[in-house]
């Protein structure tokens, strides 16, 4: 399949010349963020939509449920025509629909109209990431690529930090639905830049990749299947630390909100650390990135009962996700270019289904042996992504 040049109208000379990050990176370091709001706004607000809506918690979340399923089945069945539409093109597209279902959402009458709306939402979502992480690449400047990414993965810090604390307080001082109105205006204000920053994509006449077809490529399987290992483990003990820190350790809610802030700040600050990292060489350092992943989920198994120690330990764990998720987006995006599309779509359907799995699978070891055996079935689950990228 032959590679879409994806080019600004005007590209300033200057960016090219002396290796500058140049401002695309910020805008879909933005488009991330928007994206991160979405996905993690609606359970600190469930309570207040649940009396809404007069529904369950439970039912409410079957919202969230949608999101993930539609992200996961748009990124494995519809990110192929990246690679012939262009990666631009198809962000701008996914940002409109993002904006129109996150309308929607903040409008929805009945929790039916919100379940959908977030699966449409998860549909924008699923084509939206790769085609960011496409253009990324794209656009990082030569030796600056994990570099590059790093930045644009700081748009999950900034959803976690800013989305997650601020959902609750406009919840409570105004409505669960100005939460949704917000992102929704975020989302169309992506979207305007997008359609207005002069970036354009040359259409490719090849025929889209059938979504599987991309597995044959030399090298995908043994990342992608480091992938699913490493998120699993990570949503199994991010979806079960709150209830451990309230049940175990009786810690209010709030707690739960310092250890997530904490985390987002580990994840944000390791961006300091892309450029030696770059230098040292992404490719031959994502297995000990993994193998440190691992080890710090061995260090939470036995300070499993001090929440100073878990506080710590959630700061390293930000740091240690962000340079393993960093380093295997780079990975991904060099093996081959020209299937770029294909091949994002496929790591983030890994992602979230693995996210599915996770969750599910880490749920009867929490509530039969508590956190530290699932922080121990962590350990051995990244230790399997360490060896599977080392290949």
């Amino acid at each position: 399949m032959s590679k879409i040049n994806q080019t600004p109208i005007e590209e300033p000379l200057a960016l090219a010349l002396d290796g500058r990050i140049p401002p695309a990176v910020f805008l879909l370091t933005g488009c991330v963020a928007v994206i991160g709001c979405n996905s993690l706004v609606l359970s600190p607000i469930a309570p207040e939509v649940s009396r809404s809506l007069d529904a369950s918690v439970q039912g409410v979340m079957i919202a969230s449920a949608a999101f993930g399923l539609g992200t996961a089945g748009s990124a494995l069945f519809l990110t192929r025509h990246i690679d012939r539409l262009g990666a631009w093109r198809m962000l701008r597209l996914a940002f409109a629909a993002l904006a129109a279902a996150l309308g929607v959402s903040a409008l929805a009458p009945v929790l039916a109209m919100l379940v959908a709306a977030q699966l449409v939402a998860g549909l924008a979502a699923g084509v939206a990431l790769p085609a960011i992480y496409t253009n990324a690449a794209t656009v990082a400047p030569a030796g600056r690529e994990t570099e590059t990414v790093g930045i644009v993965l700081t748009g999950w810090t900034l959803s976690l930090v800013a989305g997650v604390s601020l959902s609750a307080v406009l919840a409570d001082i105004l409505h669960w639905r100005a939460v949704f109105a917000l992102v929704c205006l975020l989302a169309v204000g992506a979207f305007l830049i997008l359609a207005l920053n002069g970036r354009r994509d040359t259409p490719s006449d090849e025929p889209a990749m059938a979504p599987l077809a991309a597995l044959r490529t030399p090298g995908l399987l043994p990342l992608l299947l480091a992938c699913g290992a490493f998120m699993a483990s990570f949503y199994g003990v991010y979806g079960y630390i709150g209830a451990h820190l309230a049940g175990a350790l009786g810690k209010p809610v709030s707690a739960n909100g310092l250890l997530t802030l904490v985390y987002g700040l580990g994840f944000g600050g390791a961006v300091l650390l892309d450029r030696p990292v770059q230098r040292l060489g992404a490719h031959n350092l994502l297995p000990f990135a993994f193998a440190f992943v691992a080890a710090i989920y061995l260090f939470m198994m036995w300070g499993a009962h001090s929440f100073g120690i878990l506080l710590a330990v959630a700061f390293v764990w930000g740091l240690a996700n962000h340079l393993g998720l960093n380093m295997l987006i780079v990975r991904l995006s060099g093996i081959a270019p020209g299937r770029r599309g294909a091949i994002m779509g496929l790591n983030s359907a890994t992602t979230y289904i693995a996210a599915f799995v996770g969750t599910l699978g880490f749920g009867p070891v929490y509530a039969g042996l508590g956190l530290p055996a699932a922080a121990a079935m962590a350990a051995l689950l990244t230790l399997v992504a360490a060896l599977s990228a080392a290949r």
